[in-house]
C-alpha cells in the first residue's frame, strides 16, 4: 500500500487594493488559567494579556486574547511554539492545540480599512472604540473571523481556510466602490 502525505495548499485568496494575504504562520490555541498564561508568556518572552480583547506582540510572536482562559498564539511559519511551552507547562492544567492548518491570515490596510471591514462586520471600528492592539472574535459577512488592529489603518484578519475565498471575494467586491 502506498503511503500518502497530506499537503497543505494555500487557499484561494482574492487580493485587491486594500486586502492582501499574509505569509503562513504557526498558530496554537492555548487554554488555561492565569498561572498558565503567566508561565507561557515568560517562555515566549512576552507578557500575555489578561485584559479582555487585547493582543501582545514580541518581535514575531503574538498572543491574542480570545477568552478569559484562551489565547491564540502566532509565530513565524515553522517555529514550533509548542516546543517552547512543553517543559514550562508540563505540571500545569492546560490545553495547547496546533491550529496552523485551520486558518489563514489577511491584512486589510489603508485609510478606508475600517469602512471596508464595516461593509460586513458589525463592530464599531472607530479608533476610539477599537484601538490599536485590540482583538476579538467577530463575523465578517457570514464568516467567523478574529480581527486584530495592528496600527491605526491596518488590521490582521484570521479566517478559517475554508472561508478565505468567500471573505476575500466579499471584501474585493466591497472595495470596488471605495477605490473607484
Amino acid at each position: 500500500m502506498a503511503k500518502t502525505t497530506a499537503v497543505r495548499q494555500a487557499p484561494k485568496v482574492t487580493s485587491c487594493a486594500l486586502v492582501s494575504p499574509l505569509p503562513p504562520v504557526s498558530r496554537y490555541v492555548l487554554r488555561g488559567g492565569a498561572q498558565v498564561m503567566t508561565a507561557a508568556g515568560a517562555a515566549l518572552g512576552l507578557e500575555i494579556s489578561l485584559t479582555a480583547c487585547r493582543a501582545v506582540l514580541n518581535g514575531e510572536v503574538a498572543a491574542l486574547w480570545l477568552g478569559p482562559d484562551e489565547q491564540l498564539l502566532l509565530g513565524p511559519d515553522g517555529l514550533d511554539l509548542a516546543a517552547s511551552l512543553v517543559a514550562t507547562l508540563r505540571d500545569l492544567p492546560h490545553s495547547l492545540v496546533d491550529v496552523s492548518h485551520r486558518q489563514t491570515a489577511l491584512q486589510v490596510s489603508g485609510p478606508q480599512a475600517t469602512v471596508l471591514l464595516n461593509a460586513g462586520c458589525p463592530l464599531d471600528l472607530d479608533l476610539a472604540a477599537f484601538p490599536v492592539g485590540m482583538c476579538t472574535r467577530t463575523v465578517l459577512a457570514k464568516a467567523e473571523i478574529v480581527l486584530w488592529r495592528t496600527s491605526a489603518e491596518v488590521f490582521h484578519v484570521e479566517v478559517w481556510r475554508s472561508f478565505a475565498s468567500y471573505v476575500t471575494e466579499y471584501l474585493a467586491e466591497a472595495a470596488r466602490e471605495l477605490v473607484s
